[in-house]
């Protein structure tokens, strides 16, 4: 069976469930998924047929242990199907030309740093925990979200994600594993 992996970081959750919905719809598609977290194994990725990196966006970067991992391994991911999904609550504000700027520049030193040149880049949507949030950083989201017109009750969540887009972005991946073989 055809395998792929899925290599995640996330700052406070909501990433591993992106990574678990492409995980799952990838899989209802009749492929086999590893899901990992960065940093806590070193896959061997010739055992894989493709592989997508899931990352999410805080004070202007992505996790360290996934730019790590990326570097370590770009020129394995370069002889096989890849992706990257950056998650973040900056694509809400997409009619915003300079915030979609600022996002792409986001990306755009990451694959730079790691020297990683992905098939494809989707850009996803993340969520807004205030629920799981110190105080600190919870006062500090509300007055960022608040400048786009973002939710600002920090009494619940928002999930932002658009589920049904990102099951539509597995499973185009999956064509391209399909091709690819």
């Amino acid at each position: 069976m055809t395998r792929v992996l899925i290599l995640y970081g996330t700052t406070d959750g909501h990433t591993r469930q992106v990574a678990d919905a492409i995980s799952e719809t990838l899989a209802l598609g009749g492929l086999d998924t590893a899901v990992f977290q960065a940093g806590t194994i070193a896959p061997h990725l010739p055992e894989y047929a493709g592989t997508i990196v899931v990352a999410s966006v805080h004070a202007g970067r992505y996790q360290k242990d996934v730019e790590h991992w990326v570097r370590a391994h770009a020129a394995e991911l370069a002889a096989q199907p890849t992706a990257f999904v950056s998650v973040s609550l900056a694509i809400l504000a997409k009619a915003n030309p300079k915030t979609r700027a600022d996002l792409d520049a986001v990306v755009a030193r990451f694959l730079a740093t790691t020297g990683w040149r992905p098939t494809v880049v989707k850009h996803v949507a993340g969520a807004l925990l205030y629920t799981r949030y110190g105080i600190f950083k919870r006062w500090m989201m509300k007055r960022i979200v608040a400048r786009s017109g973002g939710a600002t009750d920090t009494s619940k969540d928002y999930d932002y994600t658009d589920w049904a887009d990102l099951r539509a972005f597995a499973n185009e991946f999956r064509r391209r594993i399909a091709a690819a073989a």
